[in-house]
């Protein structure tokens, strides 16, 4: 298939233009830096109608968010309605777990928030959602993960845990560590998205993409530690006193609940969640061998840890 990928060049799109390669299909990249590829900035529609005229392709993996300007529904529709012609059978946007509401255990096709939702990020990409769903004759397909994880991660979650660990440090946990928390390896939506181009009934459909089940704070940390061949030291804290965009639980790790059913990815593309032991064996080896983030600044949980411990 020709396929395009708006965004392949880290984390989700650099792995999945890896596999889609390998798969035999030809790739082309859409993404605002570089050399190589279609160039434009997504939130740009002039500019994406630009780079893709005179393009076809047969499946488009929508993967890029802004987190600085945001990325709202009518970028997205922008973007599909530049490429909806020609042949496409696929149109894939990835969502998040953050279009649902706070709750637990969502299914794939329950209501996501309000179009007036005051956290941008959730209204957007709920929003998104809407706005291809309701594209008459678009093969829509999104995707919902929750917190990803993986080789190269740009996000400082799992690695932030893992510094900690090799310096000795204690982990603090905030409240008493049952909140939920909910992760998906990164190669596991790869999987989906590639069985979404063999599967004609994805169109239409929403997929809740992780592992199953839920973990608490205190499972997660644990986990982590497991990966590392540690036993961790654990410090709770008071939540109210760990406030953000300080760092004290890896980035943005530390969020009320969200949780997922995911029905659709084992019942529709029979993939199966790689386990979170196994997943983060393989991504700690990865961190081990490069460990892209610079050396941490712990002045705000020792603050933390005068006040407390």
């Amino acid at each position: 298939m020709r396929v395009l990928v708006i965004g392949g060049t880290l984390f989700i799109g650099r792995r999945l233009v890896e596999e889609l390669q390998s798969a035999g299909h030809e790739v082309t990249i859409l993404h605002r830096n570089g050399t190589a590829g279609l160039i434009a900035d997504r939130n740009d529609p002039d500019a994406v109608r630009s780079a893709l005229a005179g393009h076809r392709f047969d499946a488009v993996f929508d993967n890029v968010y802004d987190w600085q300007r945001g990325t709202t529904a009518e970028h997205i529709e922008a973007t599909a309605l530049a490429c909806a012609h020609g042949g496409l059978q696929r149109y894939v946007f990835l969502s998040s777990v953050g279009a649902f509401p706070i709750g637990l255990d969502h299914l794939d096709g329950d209501a996501l928030v309000p179009r007036d939702d005051p956290n941008s990020y959730a209204r957007n990409k709920a929003n998104s959602e809407r706005a291809l769903f309701a594209m008459g004759g678009l093969p829509a397909v999104t995707i919902r993960p929750p917190f990803v994880y993986g080789p190269r991660n740009p996000f400082y979650r799992e690695a932030f845990f893992w510094d900690r660990l090799r310096d000795g440090r204690p982990i603090l946990v905030s409240g008493d560590g049952s909140r939920l928390m909910q992760f998906s390896y990164v190669d596991d939506i790869v999987r989906c998205c590639l069985r979404i181009l063999d599967t004609p009934a994805s169109v239409g459909q929403a997929f809740n993409v992780g592992n199953r089940p839920a973990v608490t704070q205190l499972e997660a940390v644990t986990a982590f530690a497991g990966a590392a061949g540690v036993a961790p030291r654990i410090v709770f804290i008071p939540r109210e006193a760990a406030t953000r965009p300080k760092l004290y639980f890896g980035e943005y790790l530390d969020l009320p609940p969200i949780t997922m059913r995911t029905g659709n990815m084992t019942n529709l593309l029979g993939v199966e969640a790689t386990p979170f032991a196994e997943g983060l064996r393989l991504t700690y080896e990865w961190w081990r061998e490069h460990d892209p983030f610079p050396q941490p600044d712990y002045s705000f949980e020792d603050e933390l840890l005068r006040r407390f411990v």
